[in-house]
């Protein structure tokens, strides 16, 4: 019934301009708004809505993945831009926060809404 609906998944930030630098600016991904919700425009014509929530909360989970052919660039580059990887007791990331050997290697961080992302190996 819906498999040739046009699905995009969204989640929550509580400021809709720091969401639109960080991802139109520090990640470089093309954004655009529309009535106040900010289109985050992926490869392959894929969308995410981010969308305005006073009370957010941020997702204890990953909402958005972006798989990269090397990660130690893709790291370094997003550090080199200020982004802080996160550190996961257990995980046995390295010095640069990415975790290797159990399933892809992955680096986890967070926008400023607090939301978890993540780079990983494709």
């Amino acid at each position: 019934m819906l498999g040739e609906s046009k699905a995009f998944s969204g989640f929550s930030a509580d400021d809709i301009a720091k969401a639109k630098q960080f991802y139109g600016g520090t990640l470089g991904l093309r954004v655009s708004e529309e009535h106040g919700l900010l289109i985050l425009h992926l490869a392959g014509a894929a969308r995410v809505l981010v969308y305005p929530k006073d009370d957010h909360t941020p997702a204890a989970f990953t909402v958005l993945n972006f798989p990269v052919d090397d990660i130690d660039e893709a790291v370094d580059g997003l550090a080199a831009r200020g982004v802080t990887f996160e550190r996961y007791e257990g995980l046995g990331q390295d010095e640069k926060g990415i975790a290797r050997g159990e399933g892809p290697d992955i680096a986890w961080f967070k926008d400023p809404a607090g939301n978890i992302l993540s780079v990983l190996k494709e």
